[in-house]
């Protein structure tokens, strides 16, 4: 997935403002859940009520996005257990020079009770892909 750097996303130095790799990253899981593992967050809200929360989310910031640049954005599944998934969510430009790197953690929850559930079987299964 490619990310354009926008004028949102910067401090009055031109570079990416640190907290906003943290709206990219969700902007990344949704996408592959959407493209990835068929199954957009609608439907995963509203149909089959399950929320994914982030619990736990480390970045290594490796060199400054400017304004404008094209950052190319790769997900891998580190770890699936019960009902929580690793990912590695890894930035770079286009020059190929990493720029952040992202181990994050996510917790299935049925939105009743947002409490821990099994991550779904179907879920599952098309994540072995990644």
């Amino acid at each position: 997935m490619n990310v354009e750097i926008g004028f949102k996303h910067c401090d009055p130095a031109g570079i990416v403002f640190y907290p906003r790799y943290a709206e990219m990253v969700n902007d990344v899981v949704e996408h592959w859940f959407k493209h990835g593992l068929g199954v957009d967050f609608d439907c995963l809200h509203r149909v089959r009520r399950i929320a994914i929360p982030t619990v736990k989310l480390n970045c290594e910031f490796r060199a400054p996005s400017r304004l404008s640049e094209i950052l190319i954005a790769s997900l891998k599944v580190v770890a699936a257990g019960r009902s929580s998934l690793a990912l590695r969510v890894d930035f770079e430009g286009q020059d190929e020079q990493p720029r952040v790197e992202v181990e994050v953690k996510l917790v299935f929850v049925a939105m009743e009770t947002m409490r821990p559930m099994e991550i779904p079987a179907d879920l599952r299964q098309s994540m072995q892909a990644y």
